[in-house]
């Protein structure tokens, strides 16, 4: 490589939050970055695009023409990709995303790393302010934007890093979960249930890549573990030569009523903050562990949490209309489902939930939860369903709700039997893990 060129790497599949993270890492590590997707759009084009990484629409095989040191792979890039297919064809270097983050920015950190089924956005980012709070200038690549940073991926030149640790798949051509690269020293597993039915045939499955994390994290580390979780227990249970804290339980971390922190029931503080739902509850145990292990006195990780703004999506209020407060929320899993409008219904009392929803993960595709759907949305008065795109019958699923359910397959429709239904007072939630066709801004507008 000639010393006057910046190294440079070509991005297939940039727009995904996890690509767009190391899109911008790259480029803050002197890298030039340009990056290809399917559907290059906003919030992660803008982002992108702000930062001076040039962003191609599609996967033609003239973007071989940049010529970059190395291709770096997301995994929405499948064979038959036409590009991935001439950087076969012609024998060019490429690499994952994982591995490309794990060799190039995560060598030399004390990484911490959190998994989990549920909650590893707004853990991550719970830490990542922790340690920022205590001036530890963390690096940090997380799979949404927390507010108190304002974006999802930073490098800095502190020794910590915190990374979400996601246990989907890293390429086509490494079937392993991402986490297996990160090799933390610090690891938060939050939880652990069956999802991403499009890659695991069971939960045990994913259990066997949870243990494949556990094996890589040092003697002299930490692992901090949901004490409630028996699946998190069997995952121990296979060999693990790691100190190990878990909260939830009484031998760990445990929070009561009225937020009083206590540490082996040793009192240690109290939580002030406006967050809802227990989950965050249990996320701020773990993440007060973790910051703990790097350092960070419990005292203040309590006074960093009572700063803490929560991630964009996260119960994000979008607008208020006439009385009636539509929310963003990225909740797409039954259990995430459930605990989300709990939440709301512990906050807003008797008032009318309006919980609507776009099963549109692949899990939810694929109609491995539906049963489970009905559960998760007892606490809404009434539910709307998208089922546009759809491979099962929603209405069926959502059949024990009986009237209070409304299924659409064409969004406008969904949208004019909502504000049909909504009257002043009503909290309207919405809860997807895509854009769902800009239904916030499109609700608010009629309803206005």
């Amino acid at each position: 490589m000639s010393t006057n060129k910046l190294p440079a790497i070509h991005i297939l599949g940039i727009c995904g939050t996890f690509m767009g993270g190391i899109a911008a890492l790259a480029k803050q590590a002197g890298y030039r970055v340009t990056g290809c997707d399917a559907n290059v759009y906003p919030p992660m084009s803008t982002q992108l695009e702000a930062q001076g990484i040039e962003l191609i629409e599609g996967f033609g095989v003239e973007q071989l023409d940049l010529k970059p040191d190395v291709f770096v792979i997301g995994n929405v890039v499948s064979r038959g990709n036409p590009l991935m297919e001439e950087i076969l064809n012609r024998n060019l270097p490429y690499i994952s995303g994982p591995q490309w983050l794990a060799q190039t920015i995560l060598q030399d950190k004390w990484v911490l790393a959190v998994a989990g089924t549920h909650g590893k956005t707004t853990t991550s980012a719970m830490l990542a302010w922790i340690l920022e709070y205590a001036g530890l200038n963390p690096g940090f690549l997380i799979g949404g934007v927390p507010q108190n940073f304002g974006i999802s991926a930073r490098l800095t030149d502190s020794p910590f890093f915190v990374i979400e640790a996601d246990e989907y798949d890293t390429a086509f051509f490494d079937k392993r979960s991402k986490f297996v690269h990160y090799h933390p020293r610090t690891a938060i597993l939050n939880n652990l249930e069956f999802d991403h039915a499009d890659i695991f045939a069971d939960l045990d499955a994913i259990e066997t890549q949870f243990h494949h994390l556990v094996r890589t994290v040092p003697g002299n580390g930490l692992i901090v573990s949901n004490g409630r979780e028996a699946s998190l227990d069997r995952v121990m249970q296979r060999g693990c030569w790691t100190p190990v804290e878990r909260f939830g339980s009484d031998d760990g971390w445990q929070i009561d009523a009225g937020n009083r922190v206590t540490l082996r029931g040793e009192f240690q503080g109290t939580l002030n903050w406006d967050l809802l739902g227990e989950h965050n509850r249990q996320n701020a145990l773990a993440a007060l562990a973790a910051a703990r292990h790097a350092g960070v006195p419990i005292a203040q990780g309590l006074a960093a949490l009572s700063e803490f703004k929560n991630v964009k999506r996260r119960m994000e209020v979008r607008g208020v209309v006439n009385n009636i407060t539509v929310y963003d929320d990225f909740a797409h899993h039954p259990t995430a489902i459930d605990t989300t409008v709990a939440g709301l219904r512990r906050k807003v009392g008797n008032a009318r939930i309006l919980a609507v929803l776009e099963p549109r993960s692949n899990t939810m595709k694929l109609g491995v939860m539906k049963e489970a759907l009905p559960g998760s949305l007892k606490d809404a008065d009434l539910v709307f369903c998208y089922a546009g795109n759809l491979g099962w019958d929603a209405r069926g699923a959502l059949a024990p709700l009986g009237s209070k359910a409304i299924v659409e397959e064409d969004l406008g429709a969904l949208i004019e039997k909502i504000t049909a239904a909504a009257r002043p007072g009503d909290h309207i939630l919405v809860m997807s893990n895509g854009g769902f066709g800009g239904i916030h801004e499109k609700l608010l507008k009629r309803l206005a």
